[in-house]
């Protein structure tokens, strides 16, 4: 998944690069052209749900996080704007709970002598 989305990330940045020459004119048909193409997408999916994969997730809640709302709202995406914004808060906190996560899973390991003494309540005690 983290190769996906260093790929997706190389590739959006090589599609920036490439909208620099471009015009305000032709950067609004391609624009256009783009919702018309959600719009057509939506209608085929009549009523199902898109599936975004992780790095798919991840690289929208990335781009999208720092939009307002009202911005959100405005745009023509497959999700919901507050879904956007809950993809990043997954990231984010899968993010800590990465760091917080002890280093060695289980029980720490019990002390000797109380080891001792428990098998040796066990030896005394048979019932």
């Amino acid at each position: 998944m983290l190769l996906r989305l260093a790929y997706l990330t190389v590739a959006n940045t090589f599609a920036v690069l490439r909208l620099l020459p471009k015009t305000d004119r032709e950067k609004d048909t391609e624009i256009l052209v783009l919702r018309h193409q959600i719009t057509v997408l939506e209608r085929r999916l009549e009523g199902a749900r898109a599936r975004f994969a992780g790095p798919d997730r991840a690289l929208l809640a990335a781009l999208l996080h720092r939009q307002p709302r009202g911005v959100l709202r405005r745009m023509r995406l497959l999700v919901r704007p507050d879904t956007v914004l809950r993809w990043h808060r997954d990231l984010v906190a899968g993010r800590h709970a990465a760091r917080s996560r002890p280093k060695r899973p289980g029980r720490p390991p019990t002390v000797r002598s109380i080891r001792a003494l428990v098998l040796r309540l066990v030896r005394e005690n048979p019932s």
